[in-house]
C-alpha cells in the first residue's frame, strides 16, 4: 500500500480540517448514506452472509468501529506507520478477506463497483445536498480538498483510479454522485432487496447505543426524502414541486384523482439484481398538505417529533454556536462510548463492550427477518409507552 502519485498533502490536510469543522453533520450524512448502500443487492448479500451485523450487538460493534476508522483517517496524518495508515491497511485487508469468504459461500464478491458504491455512502449525500446538513465552505477550496481526501482514501483501500467516484474536482465528483443517485440508489430504494429493512434497523439500533438521538422510523423516512424516492416529502417546497411533477405525468384527459405509477418517476436501475415489485400509485389528492402524505401519516408520533427536531437541529447547526455545540456533543458521545460504554454495558453485558478498530468484528447466528415482517400493521402503543419513548 502506497500513496498515489497525485497525492497533495496540503490539500489533504485542508480536507481533514473541513471534516472536523463539520464533524456532526458529516457523520449524520454518512449514517444516511450507509443506509442507502444497503439497498444495493450485491452489497447486502455480502453483508448478510458475513453474519457480522445482523443483530443490534454485532451492528453496534461493526458500525461504531467503522465510524472510528473514519475519524482516525481525519484525525491523524497519512504517513507510513501512522495510525491512519494502519487503519486503512486493516480496512483494505478486510475487504479482500470478506471477498474471499463471500466467494466461498457463494454469496457474491466484493467488486470494484461495490467498493465505489460504498464510497458514495460516505460522501454522496453531503456532496449532493449540503444544505440538508448545513455544511458549507469556511475557506476557499474546502470542498475540493475534502474531495481529494476521499479520492486518496478510495485509492488506499484498493479502488482503482478509473473506478473511483471522486474525480479531480468537487464539481466533477458531484456530477458522478448525481448520476449514481438517479440511476442506482433511488431505483434501488424504490425496490429494496430482501433483508434491507432488518439490516437497516439493526444498524440504527446499534448506532443509537452511541448516538442516543437516533430514532429508526424518522431516519428511514429522512433517507427516502434525501434520496428523492417518489412520495416522500419533508418540506412545503418539496410538496408543491412533487404535486407539479404528478400533474405533468398524468395522461391527457386523466382525472386528477387517477394515480401516477411511482416507476414513471424513477429512472431504470443501472445495476442487476433489483427486485421487480408492483409500482406504488401516487395520487395528487394525497399531497394537498403534509399530514395527508401516506408515508408521513404512517410514522409514529415519536418519528414525526424526531423529524421536526432534526429540521430544527439543521437550522441551528447553520450557526457557529450550533455547529460547535453539536460537534462537541458527538465528540463527547464517541468518547463515552469508547472509554465509558455504560449504554453498551446495559444492553449487551460486560463481555466485549469495548470496540477495537484493529480487531475483527464478532459474528453471530442471528437470522435476518424478511422485509414482510416489518411491513405488517402495527398495533397502537399504549399512551404511557408513547410518553416513555420521548423520555428514554
Amino acid at each position: 500500500m502506497k500513496l498515489p502519485e497525485w497525492f497533495d498533502e496540503k490539500k489533504y490536510n485542508q480536507g481533514r480540517r473541513f471534516y472536523r469543522d463539520f464533524f456532526f453533520m458529516m457523520s449524520a450524512s454518512m449514517i444516511v448514506g450507509v443506509l442507502a448502500v444497503f439497498s444495493i443487492p450485491s452489497i447486502l448479500n455480502v453483508l448478510v452472509g458475513s453474519r457480522r451485523s445482523s443483530s443490534a450487538y454485532t451492528a453496534y460493534k461493526r458500525y461504531f468501529s467503522t465510524h472510528q476508522h473514519v475519524n482516525t483517517w481525519f484525525d491523524h496524518e497519512l504517513k507510513p506507520d501512522s495510525v491512519a495508515w494502519r487503519s486503512l491497511y486493516v480496512v483494505r485487508t478486510r475487504h479482500i478477506q470478506a471477498g474471499r469468504v463471500a466467494r466461498l459461500k457463494g454469496t457474491g464478491i466484493i467488486s470494484q463497483r461495490d467498493v465505489a458504491l460504498t464510497l458514495f455512502g460516505f460522501i454522496g449525500f453531503a456532496f449532493l445536498k449540503p444544505d440538508k446538513f448545513s455544511i458549507r465552505q469556511l475557506k476557499e477550496g474546502d470542498w475540493d480538498a475534502y474531495n481529494h481526501c476521499w479520492k486518496v482514501i478510495g485509492h488506499m483501500i484498493g479502488l482503482e483510479d478509473r473506478y473511483n467516484i471522486c474525480r479531480d474536482t468537487y464539481e466533477e465528483t458531484r456530477q458522478v454522485c448525481q448520476i449514481l443517485q438517479d440511476r442506482v440508489f433511488t431505483p434501488c430504494l424504490e425496490n429494496v432487496p430482501e433483508y434491507f429493512e432488518h439490516m437497516s434497523r439493526v444498524m440504527l439500533e446499534g448506532v443509537s447505543i452511541v448516538l442516543t438521538d437516533l430514532e429508526t422510523s424518522s431516519m428511514m423516512y429522512a433517507l427516502m426524502c434525501i434520496a428523492e424516492v417518489p412520495g416522500y416529502i419533508n418540506s412545503e417546497r418539496d410538496r408543491i414541486d412533487f404535486q407539479t411533477k404528478l400533474r405533468k405525468h398524468q395522461v391527457n384527459g386523466q382525472h386528477r384523482d387517477d394515480g401516477v405509477m411511482s416507476t414513471i418517476l424513477v429512472q431504470e436501475c443501472a445495476i442487476e439484481g433489483v427486485l421487480k415489485k408492483p409500482p406504488r400509485m401516487l395520487y395528487i389528492r394525497d399531497y394537498e398538505c403534509m399530514d395527508d402524505i401516506p408515508a408521513y401519516r404512517q410514522l409514529p408520533l415519536l418519528g414525526k417529533y424526531k423529524l421536526a427536531f432534526n429540521e430544527m437541529a439543521v437550522a441551528f447547526y447553520a450557526t457557529n454556536i450550533g455547529r460547535n455545540i453539536f460537534n462537541w456533543h458527538l465528540k463527547w458521545a464517541v468518547f463515552v462510548a469508547s472509554y465509558i460504554p455504560y449504554r453498551a454495558l446495559w444492553h449487551f453485558g460486560l463481555k466485549n463492550v469495548f470496540v477495537n478498530i484493529f480487531k475483527e468484528s464478532p459474528t453471530d447466528r442471528s437470522t435476518p427477518k424478511p422485509n414482510s415482517e416489518y411491513y405488517k400493521p402495527q398495533l397502537p402503543q399504549p399512551f404511557y409507552k408513547v410518553i416513555l419513548s420521548f423520555l428514554w
